[in-house]
């Protein structure tokens, strides 16, 4: 062969098969790891208000443990009879407030950095232009939420076991896993309810409003469900902060209770967590779409 005609052979751009392959070869690896790629953006994004999730981590448990427990319980000579079990108020309150701060974080995190994704910073829009699915970004959303609600019930856990509030930490210990699933319990139906917003209207501040602090107030967080009115205790039997705090308290001080109750409790939380992840799927899928 001339040499001419070697050196046009050699420089001949590639075929429309050989780039094809290409590109499926450098989109296998997103394809694989996608979710992981979104949550790691989701946790450094974190960074700008990487102090605020610090103190709150660390001040809320002693402003809530000094004020509403430790202060309170002073006043309170006589022991919480909980379902046959006599414990101190610190100790009864002590799981409510930890499940609290789980879901607490988890309204923070599911809500305004979903509708920044798709209406303010549009940052979801640049992933799906990617490899990466919607899927993969709802999946990596959730996992990056994961994070923070694991770093704040560790800390909460820590510092309820300082000022005595955990006697039994041989169980105690599963207030931690608990209490991230009510954080995802609560926090993944908010994703797909933030997902759908498309003008915001002041829709978090209602929902911080009417369904969070009924929540937080009538969900036997610091008295038992059953001193309520039976028409205000519906509001506990479905909200996914009773269930994990009764789920907290049987691990805490050890409160007997049927196996059939635990199993209600964290299959409640469970299909909340999961059957809202695979509608908050389905919104990402087709807002992405678009």
């Amino acid at each position: 062969m001339p040499r001419g005609a070697a050196s046009a052979a050699t420089s001949a751009p590639p075929s429309l098969d050989e780039l094809r392959a290409e590109a499926m070869e450098w989109g296998r690896k997103p394809r694989a790891l996608g979710t992981w790629y979104v949550t790691e953006h989701m946790v450094r994004a974190m960074r700008a208000y990487g102090w605020t999730i610090i103190v709150g981590a660390l001040g809320q448990p002693i402003l809530y443990l000094l004020g509403l427990a430790v202060g309170l319980a002073a006043l309170i000579d006589a022991p919480v009879d909980d379902n046959g079990v006599e414990v101190t108020y610190l100790v009864f309150v002590a799981p409510a407030l930890l499940m609290t701060a789980a879901i607490s974080v988890a309204s923070e995190e599911f809500s305004f950095p979903v509708v920044a994704g798709f209406k303010w910073r549009r940052y979801f829009f640049g992933f799906s232009a990617s490899a990466l699915s919607p899927g993969q970004i709802a999946g990596g959303v959730v996992a990056g939420a994961t994070a923070r609600i694991v770093f704040v019930v560790v800390a909460y856990y820590l510092f309820l076991w300082i000022f005595g509030a955990v006697p039994d930490p041989a169980t105690g210990w599963l207030t931690i896993p608990v209490g991230v699933l009510a954080g995802l319990a609560f926090g993944i139906p908010y994703m797909a309810y933030a997902a759908s917003i498309r003008e915001d209207k002041g829709q978090f501040a209602l929902v911080q409003r009417f369904v969070f602090m009924p929540m937080f107030l009538f969900s036997g967080t610091f008295y038992p469900l059953a001193t309520l009115p039976l028409w205000l205790q519906w509001i506990g039997w479905v909200s996914p902060l009773w269930h994990a705090t009764e789920l907290g308290r049987m691990a805490t001080y050890d409160r007997p209770s049927a196996p059939i109750a635990v199993a209600v409790h964290v299959g409640y939380l469970l299909v909340l967590s999961i059957g809202a992840y695979l509608l908050a799927r389905r919104i990402f899928q087709r807002r992405l779409g678009e």
